[in-house]
């Protein structure tokens, strides 16, 4: 498994996941550490889902830069 499929299938929902669970550690009443730290885990997520969203995707068997066969009337 390569560090692409990795990234995309762990590394960017991981950080999605992240967001959210810091977004409700701010908003949860019982415990104060969890919302002392509620932003910085929100920014943590949000720093770790930009760079995760700029690595490409592995490209599929089969797919290439051979639009024009299968459509021959599209327009570049």
């Amino acid at each position: 498994m390569s560090f692409r499929a990795i990234n995309q299938k762990y590394l960017e929902p991981g950080s999605q996941i992240l967001m959210v669970l810091g977004i409700v550690a701010l908003c949860q009443p019982w415990n104060m550490l969890l919302h002392a730290y509620g932003l910085t885990i929100i920014l943590v997520g949000l720093i770790g889902f930009n760079i995760t969203s700029k690595i490409a995707p592995e490209e599929q068997a089969g797919t290439g830069h051979d639009a024009d066969a299968r459509n021959p009337g599209a327009q570049h």
